[in-house]
């Protein structure tokens, strides 16, 4: 009994490999997008880029920010868990072009009475089935395919997550430094308008200046003390959104840090702008999603074709005890073949829809090719324009500072009134300001244009969330944050 099962085994096994290997397979095509790519960006220098394009700027502080946010930030980490349940979902189609087989037992004892006799029976089953689908038309493994390519499409949505993260968080970082620049010179602004004020006081008292005049002063420190204020506020909430951004609970962590613009480096040399912008991870998700939607189309397809699947199934029983339950056997073995013959031309429809799905994912695809050709090009424009505006802001203020001081002295001479020197003051305070804020803006548009370029920068993956750890924590948390009702 023992070598008839066995076999009966390796002939199964022997047809299902047979089958298992003879079908055809849909092939994994290298796509283009549909868009004329030009030969060459309008702009370009000659400084490489690193993966971890924010290290350019030379910044420590920036540095350890970025880092630590890459592990920490639960943004970046859903993105990492969205990951896992892809991969999930791969290996379960994995599954189907494997045998699939099921053991089965049970035991059942009755009683029966007849007037006064009682009758005992017992019945011990054990059963083995097993079932294969021959993919003869590569209906599974299309679908496989196209589950593994929604893991890497997933893997360059979590890169891309991660640079939107970095990037953020260096426009936060000198933010803060454009917000701390912005008090600095409020408070050197007060200290000079106060002394005006003085100056304006001490004329008024003398009778040669007018009290209007002493009141718009007093009007101007009092703006400026208003800016202070504003400064203030954005320099705390700043620093609120950064901790958040490092997966920290918002915190005014850097009051006491100096934090400064970095001279920016040279511009990045670019390259050839297929290889530029194929590098950006989404724009290879896009080509990931088109990938497996042209694998789901195929899988759509094969399902019109006939199926054969292969069933082998084992049993046994015993009346009397479990010792003889392996004495008789009742094995089968069974091929089917189906054929659709009417369904609505439901298989029908799915085959134009997952045409119009890929045609979707082609066209979306190649738009955001063109969006991030347009990055591009709008980061190097605005970061020239940007350069000119600040060499043109900074030659403003020279000529505003020289025009201040010799209006102050003409005014202390008694040769001009009040109203050209309140003039004066306010357009140099004005560029002052003009110019910290035009420098941050500088200083976004490279961040920009690193964005714009950047490949993938293979963040650490983290460990993922526990079920145990997240209950403790609702548990030990004052109350919780939820409360049941």
């Amino acid at each position: 009994m023992i070598h008839s099962m066995k076999q009966l085994s390796k002939w199964l096994l022997i047809g299902v490999l047979t089958l298992w290997t003879g079908g055809c397979s849909h092939p994994t095509r290298e796509l283009r997008p549909s868009v004329d790519m030009p030969d060459a960006f309008s702009r370009s220098g000659t400084q490489s880029l690193s993966q971890q394009w924010w290290q350019a700027f030379g910044d420590d502080e920036l540095d350890a920010l970025i880092g630590g946010a890459l592990t920490d930030n639960f943004s970046l980490r859903a993105a990492w868990d969205r990951l896992v349940q892809a991969q999930a979902i791969a290996r379960k189609t994995d599954a189907s072009l494997l045998p699939q087989a099921d053991l089965a037992a049970g035991a059942r004892r009755s009683r029966q009475e007849t007037g006064d006799t009682t009758s005992y029976s017992s019945l011990y089953s054990a059963g083995l089935a097993a079932g294969y689908e021959v993919d003869l038309w590569s209906r599974l493994d299309s679908a496989r395919k196209a589950a593994w390519l929604d893991v890497q499409a997933q893997r360059e949505a979590v890169d891309t997550a991660a640079i939107t993260l970095s990037a953020s968080i260096a426009n936060t970082w000198y933010q803060l430094a454009e917000a701390k620049g912005q008090m600095r010179i409020a408070r050197e602004q007060i200290l000079t308008n106060e002394k005006v004020l003085k100056i304006v006081d001490i004329r008024r008292r003398k009778g040669v200046a007018r009290a209007a005049d002493f009141y718009r002063q007093q009007q101007l420190v009092a703006s400026t003390e208003a800016q202070l204020i504003v400064a203030e506020e954005a320099a705390e909430l700043l620093q609120y959104q950064l901790s958040v951004l490092i997966g920290n609970k918002p915190e005014l962590a850097w009051e006491e840090v100096s934090v400064a613009f970095p001279d920016l480096p040279p511009m990045p040399r670019l390259g050839v702008p297929a290889d530029v912008l194929l590098r950006r991870p989404d724009v290879r998700q896009g080509y990931r999603q088109v990938q497996a939607a042209d694998q789901r189309l195929a899988a759509a397809i094969a399902d019109q074709y006939p199926r054969i699947s292969i069933s082998a199934n084992v049993e046994t029983s015993s009346a009397t005890s479990v010792r003889d339950l392996f004495d008789d056997w009742l094995a089968n073995l069974a091929a089917n073949a189906i054929q659709p013959l009417f369904d609505g031309a439901r298989r029908k429809a799915e085959v134009q829809r997952q045409q119009a799905v890929a045609a979707e994912r082609i066209d979306s695809w190649s738009q955001t090719v063109l969006d991030a050709l347009q990055d591009v090009e709008a980061a190097l424009t605005r970061q020239e324009q940007q350069s000119q505006l600040l060499v043109n802001l900074e030659y403003r203020l020279g000529l505003a500072r020289l025009t201040y001081a010799r209006n102050g002295e003409s005014y202390i001479k008694g040769q001009i009134d009040y109203i050209r020197v309140l003039e004066s003051l306010q357009s140099m305070q004005a560029l002052e300001r003009n110019v910290v804020t035009a420098q941050l803006t500088l200083v976004e548009r490279r961040i920009d244009l690193y964005r714009s370029i950047a490949g993938p920068c293979d963040p650490p993956q983290p460990a993922p969330a526990q079920s145990g750890a997240l209950q403790e924590a609702t548990r030990t948390n004052s109350g919780g944050l939820i409360q049941d009702e």
